[in-house]
């Protein structure tokens, strides 16, 4: 009897560990899974674009009158000063004391009169905003050291000085310019003396600044209004990069922005002065008809950091549309469709399928509005066997 029982024992005990191993056998294996914190933080989305920089003040230096152009000497990248010659030109044989040639030339400074009388309008216009940025500047910095004025609200107050100053500049370049060209009018006025005694005229450089293109390089005939050379100053720069419609509705002038994959060894702080109000249409590299807009982008780096960049050097723009200081957020390699916006967490080595609320989402991270709390683990790209309840093995990424 005690022999029976025996085999009896043996017999549960081999068949019990025959169960054990194939239940170990045929139970199925933890997926291997990539997991990731869920973390607060700020959150910041970003559209990056192509785009060129472009010199801000570019001035095209023409011929008052028709005759005959001397040689130009200068070259692209030579170095101008203001007042200084750059093209000679002789009367052509049109006589200036022809009626009808000595009204054009009449109507000519007229115009350039006019337009020198409205730069200066605008030039004024530009210093009283500059002295009311700067007067708002001071109040808010005063409010400011007592704790009534947020910093924020001082930033955007000193921005407004950087920009206001900006369009000062270039209202003055403006204004010379105006003079220039009057002076250049009332000089083809005296081409031409009664006695038939004719003079040259002095085409003179409006601005210090760089020659970026000669038109007409050797001796010969020009026409009134011929393009001679144009001239810049590339310490003034700003960049233009093309966007899509549609994000140029989110940005906001003031957005702070990067420039990046420029050359340099470091990225360029910048700011959006401009968003153009007129579209355009482009063919994608897929040949698909965008409607893109351009972005006018100035850059706030110190000079000494991009000196090197020139006129339409290729750059990358990366323009910030929204910011949120303190945001629950996920890579938003986490996320997958499932009617809303899912994500899996895992919770005791098991896959538990969420439903999220994601309210914007940036290349590298999602906000989450609702379905998630801070410390939870969620998993990265979750392949397609993953199921909600599935056994996991997780290996957390940083």
């Amino acid at each position: 009897m005690k022999s029976g029982f025996r085999r009896f024992a043996m017999t549960l005990v081999l068949v019990g560990g025959a169960a054990a191993v194939g239940w170990m056998l045929l139970r199925p294996s933890p997926i291997l899974v990539d997991t990731a914190p869920v973390t607060r933080g700020a959150f910041v989305r970003t559209i990056l674009s192509e785009g060129k920089t472009r010199v801000r003040d570019r001035y095209v230096v023409s011929s008052p009158i028709s005759g005959l152009l001397g040689r130009v000497t200068l070259k692209v990248g030579d170095r101008v000063e203001l007042n200084s010659i750059l093209a000679i030109v002789s009367p052509g044989a049109v006589p200036l004391d022809d009626p009808r040639a000595r009204r054009q030339l009449e109507e000519r400074l007229g115009v350039a009169e006019a337009a020198r009388d409205r730069v200066k309008a605008a030039a004024a216009r530009a210093r009283a905003k500059l002295d009311q940025a700067r007067a708002d500047l001071e109040r808010t910095s005063a409010l400011a050291s007592k704790g009534v004025a947020t910093a924020t609200r001082r930033e955007q107050d000193e921005l407004a000085v950087k920009l206001a100053e900006r369009e000062a500049e270039v209202a003055e370049f403006d204004v010379h310019l105006s003079e220039h060209e009057e002076a250049l009018a009332r000089a083809a006025m005296q081409t031409n003396s009664g006695d038939g005694s004719t003079q040259t005229i002095e085409i003179r450089s409006p601005i210090s600044g760089v020659v970026l293109k000669v038109s007409q390089e050797s001796e010969g005939p020009v026409s009134v209004g011929s393009t001679i050379l144009e001239i810049g100053d590339p310490a003034r720069l700003e960049v233009i990069a093309d966007v899509l419609t549609t994000d140029a509705v989110q940005m906001k002038v003031g957005a702070p922005a990067r420039i990046e994959r420029w050359g340099g060894p470091v990225d360029l702080d910048a700011t959006v002065t401009r968003i153009e109000p007129a579209g355009f249409t482009k063919v994608s590299a897929l040949g698909i008809d965008e409607q893109r807009v351009l972005v006018v982008l100035a850059i706030t780096a110190p000079l000494e950091e991009w000196s090197a960049l020139g006129d339409a050097f290729r750059v990358e723009a990366r323009i910030e549309v929204a910011r949120v200081i303190d945001a629950l957020t996920i890579p938003v390699g986490a996320l997958f469709r499932g009617g809303g916006w899912n994500v899996f967490i895992v919770v005791d080595g098991q896959a538990k399928r969420r439903e999220v609320a994601v309210t914007q989402r940036s290349e590298t991270r999602a906000l989450i509005a609702d379905g998630l709390s801070e410390g939870q683990h969620v998993v990265i790209f979750p392949p397609p066997t993953l199921r909600d309840g599935s056994a996991v093995a997780s290996t957390e990424r940083k």
